[in-house]
């Protein structure tokens, strides 16, 4: 579905990268500039409630829901495609995980809580972007995380880490982040 005025590609392909690199560093200002006021963000199943939202809110609610668990984060930028409207985006993510990292279920009560483990991750991700009038109006991503669960040691955890997470998820269900 293309827009009335449509974004060249290198515009598109531009704002597409942006979209994703302000997940790191980005101001709410920044995403205001860039993402549509009903923009939707695919991705949010998993993340807090209040990241569920239309616009540059919900962008800027992730990006702050992955920057207090990760250190370093950082997004470095691989092939970028654009056809029309919509801007394919090859990442790899990076961080250090330093906080508690919590994910949620489709009703909104914490998952899973992942206590800081300390150590680094890089893994591969793709993002798909559509564009309408020159902002971002959808999102989309196939993300590795799986593999950013083993690096980080979430996945077959020790007998200690195992209780840390399960005291973790216990005290977030109990008093939920804001």
């Amino acid at each position: 579905m293309n827009s009335d005025r449509s974004t060249p590609s290198a515009d598109a392909k531009s704002i597409a990268v942006r979209s994703i690199e302000f997940v790191a560093a980005g101001s709410r200002e920044d995403f205001d500039a860039i993402i549509h006021p009903d923009a939707v963000n695919h991705e949010t199943k998993t993340e807090p409630p209040h990241t569920r939202v239309r616009g540059p809110g919900s962008w800027h609610a992730t990006a702050l829901w992955l920057r207090r668990p990760f250190a370093d984060l950082h997004f470095e930028i691989g092939n970028v495609v654009a056809e029309g409207d919509l801007v394919a985006v090859e990442v790899t993510m990076s961080g250090r995980h330093v906080g508690l990292f919590l994910n949620f279920d489709e009703g909104g009560a914490v998952a899973g809580a992942f206590p800081p483990t300390g150590r680094s991750f890089a893994v591969t991700q793709s993002h798909w972007v559509r564009l309408e009038d020159s902002l971002v109006i959808e999102h989309w991503a196939n993300r590795d995380d799986l593999g950013m669960a083993e690096q980080l040691g979430w996945l077959q955890p020790s007998p200690a880490y195992l209780v840390r997470m399960l005291w973790a998820r216990s005290r977030a269900r109990k008093s939920p982040p804001a």
